[in-house]
């Protein structure tokens, strides 16, 4: 699996992986954690087997934009400047102030600061090239049609354009340089899962073995899910190559890690499928399964608005939490906050922060028993948080620390039932709801599907609302449920 010859350790996480130059590993020392009996596997760290390249890749193009503004005038300075042989004058530069907002609105929607450019500096000039030369053109063809073109020099707004078409052109030469000497030939974490299938070979590319790692395709163990998130964690893409009977197993789990996953598929290969993605160097084929429902700018979006609205709303919040903090203290002398597991994106488990609202001996940490109306282990102030849903203000710590988002699905406890049955097992899609963060409100709660599950009518109304959320988010829906759910923050099902 791991070529022993040319190995090289690195610590991640306080746990040793041992490498390979195509990125194959094994963990070498990982702590000890049964599963299946007594059988003792390795585990990923809880970080993941690799630091996240799509944080590095958004400093990067941050960064290059940065850099691009600031070439972009300095070339137009020196036209200007040699053009007029004195230092040029606001009128005389003008046109940079017209074509930065332009060249960057082409840029960002042509790829320009896209993934592929970010190692092939040949297809990133060129692409910033088109869009210089287009916005050029563009601010060219404004100015005479409102009959301003007289107000900068066109001299200076070809010359500067040309040399700055030279400049960026060098930084994307130095910069895909830089990234293949810091990160290796790939800009990418992929990971490949090996589970039976047929022999395969993708290079730069992390490889663990499936059976080795405790990894199976099943739906009705939350703490394998778990297991298995820790593997997919800051993961672009993920393969599985796996055999055909276990393909759709495969696919389920994969859909609710939030990750680009694929499983191989030989038969797609063989017919030449459309819509599989085709790995030549590797000869083999692959079934696109799963994606993350956020775009990266939509995540980008999602994740500002929570900080600013979870920030705000503590501030605002924080008498009304402290006051009601103090009556949980004062009622029986217990705990103030409530911390539950549950999972959270990815299936990854994370603790929930809530007021207490039951007695200190029959809080319910596994959520074994749903709560109900006149339910003895609720307090006194408990029955008033649940009422008023106080009792989930500490969750905007939650969102804060990036475990949750203020709209999303509800995360559950993983002892919820719906009639005899949990969760899960009334519906395997339940998994899918976990690839995007859980939220504090979601278009459920707002539609009124709260409270006890006493039916699986009832989870199943949940999950379908929870699927339609996922399938058509928007800044401006999360902004239409938050102002939906002040209306039914105090509601007749909250016991």
């Amino acid at each position: 699996m791991v070529n022993a010859v040319a190995l090289s350790y690195g610590r991640l996480a306080n746990e040793t992986v041992a490498f390979d130059s195509s990125r194959g590993l094994t963990l070498v020392n990982a702590p000890a954690h049964h599963f299946e009996g007594e059988r003792i596997l390795p585990r990923a760290p809880a970080a993941g087997l690799a630091p996240s390249l799509e944080r590095k890749r958004l400093r990067v193009y941050l960064l290059q934009m940065v850099a691009d503004i600031v070439l972009l005038f300095g070339c137009f300075f020196l036209a200007a400047f040699v053009n007029f042989e004195r230092s040029p004058i606001a009128p005389e530069i003008m046109s940079a102030q017209l074509l930065l907002p332009i060249f960057l609105t082409i840029a960002l929607h042509n790829g320009t600061y896209s993934l592929e450019a970010l190692t092939d500096w040949k297809l990133a000039a060129g692409r910033m090239a088109s869009a210089m030369v287009i916005a050029a053109m563009l601010l060219t063809f404004f100015a005479y049609a409102v009959k301003v073109s007289g107000i900068f020099s066109r001299v200076v707004l070809v010359g500067g354009a040309a040399m700055t078409i030279v400049a960026l052109s060098a930084t994307r030469y130095f910069v895909s340089r830089w990234i293949r000497e810091q990160w290796g030939p790939s800009p990418m974490n992929v990971l490949v899962i090996d589970a039976g299938g047929p022999p395969m070979s993708i290079p730069h590319a992390y490889k663990i073995d499936a059976r080795e790692h405790g990894l199976e395709p099943t739906l009705d163990n939350p703490h394998l899910l778990d297991r298995l998130a820790r593997y997919l964690r800051n993961m672009d893409q993920v393969i599985v190559n796996c055999p055909q009977e276990e393909r759709a197993a495969w696919a389920m789990m994969l859909k609710g890690s939030g990750v680009h996953g694929e499983v191989t598929s030989g038969l797609a290969r063989e017919i030449g499928a459309l819509g599989v993605i085709h790995r030549e160097a590797a000869g083999v084929s692959s079934l696109l399964v799963s994606t993350g429902p956020l775009g990266i700018r939509a995540r980008i979006t999602k994740r500002i608005f929570d900080i600013v609205v979870s920030g705000v709303a503590l501030i605002l919040l924080s008498p009304v939490l402290l006051a009601a903090a103090a009556l949980v203290k004062l009622e029986d002398g217990g705990p103030v906050f409530f911390r539950q597991r549950r999972l959270g994106q990815g299936n990854r488990f994370f603790s929930i922060y809530k007021l207490r609202s039951m007695k200190v001996e029959q809080s319910d940490a596994d959520g074994n028993r749903s709560a109900s109306k006149d339910d003895d282990r609720i307090t006194r102030i408990g029955g008033f948080l649940r009422k008023t849903s106080i009792d989930e203000l500490p969750q905007l710590i939650n969102v804060l620390l990036g475990d949750m988002s203020i709209v999303g699905p509800r995360p559950h406890a993983l002892g919820s039932q719906a009639g005899n049955k949990l969760f899960w097992q009334v519906d395997q899609r339940y998994w899918q709801r976990h690839c995007l963060r859980p939220g504090i409100t979601g278009l459920a709660q707002v539609r009124g599907f709260r409270g006890a599950t006493e039916t699986e009518n009832d989870l199943s109304a949940r999950l379908h609302a929870d699927l339609e959320y996922l399938a058509g988010w928007t800044i401006w829906r999360d902004i239409q449920i938050i102002l939906a759910t002040a209306k039914v923050v105090v509601h007749d099902r909250a016991f």
